[in-house]
């Protein structure tokens, strides 16, 4: 590589750490193996409880489908029960299984850094997932799975009643809004989903991938941030 082309890919690299978004040539250990430790306010319940724990306890031995059969730990969900932010993931990984909390391993570092640069708390927000166990070696949830698993999505989603919803990945997006389309046909746009604004966006294991994802991925969340910061005014 020529000394321009060099220096061309120092500048875009110092752009992206300016911006506070992942420098795609230093990935800075992404994929490292082993569970990042969530925050502590994030596992913790809401304080005298409430429809939300109750809800957790009504499926803590769920056996409806057959994910139970190897779980380890269920992943219900984490964050703030009152959040006008939350998103919808997939389903667990490794990390998640053996934690019992969303987003731990490297996708979740990866939506840390994403939150950090777009000024998202992520302790204000709420964060759960389509499916609630694992799907054997990581494998893409079943449409009986998800069927299994959805009306106790939609319930959460009752009970926290945020006013913006973010679709991380195919599933979530395709389940929430209950069409085929491939996820780049259904991001970078607003949607409405049962009077909440639904916005949807590749997964972070997809940015982990593929680096081509990473600037669709910022572009959606820059959108979901200026929608943030109107119903929150500093």
């Amino acid at each position: 590589m020529d000394g321009s082309a060099m220096e061309l890919l120092r500048r875009y690299a110092a752009q992206q750490r300016e911006s506070g978004y992942p420098d795609p040539i230093l990935p800075e250990g992404w994929e490292s193996a082993g569970p990042a430790a969530a925050p502590a306010a994030l596992g913790a319940p809401a304080s005298g409880g409430g429809p939300l724990d109750a809800l957790r306890a009504e499926i803590d031995g769920c056996t409806r489908c057959a994910l139970h059969e190897r779980r380890k730990k269920l992943v219900f969900g984490v964050g703030d029960p009152r959040a006008d932010l939350l998103f919808v993931g997939e389903g667990p990984g490794a990390d998640e299984d053996s934690v019992g909390d969303p987003f731990v391993g490297a996708a979740g570092r990866l939506l840390d850094r994403i939150f950090a640069a777009a000024g998202i708390a992520r302790e204000e927000v709420y964060i759960t997932n389509v499916v609630k166990c694992r799907p054997p070696g990581n494998r893409d949830p079943e449409l009986d799975e998800i069927a299994t698993c959805f009306p106790v999505l939609r319930r959460q989603i009752e009970i926290i009643d945020p006013k913006i919803v973010c679709a991380l990945g195919r599933h979530a997006a395709q389940t929430l809004l209950g069409r085929p389309e491939p996820i780049g046909r259904l991001r970078g746009v607003w949607h409405d989903w049962e009077g909440r604004r639904l916005i949807c966006t590749y997964h972070p294991s997809a940015c982990l991938r593929n680096a081509d994802y990473k600037r669709p991925v910022w572009d959606d969340f820059q959108m979901l941030r200026d929608a943030y910061r109107a119903i929150r005014p500093k």
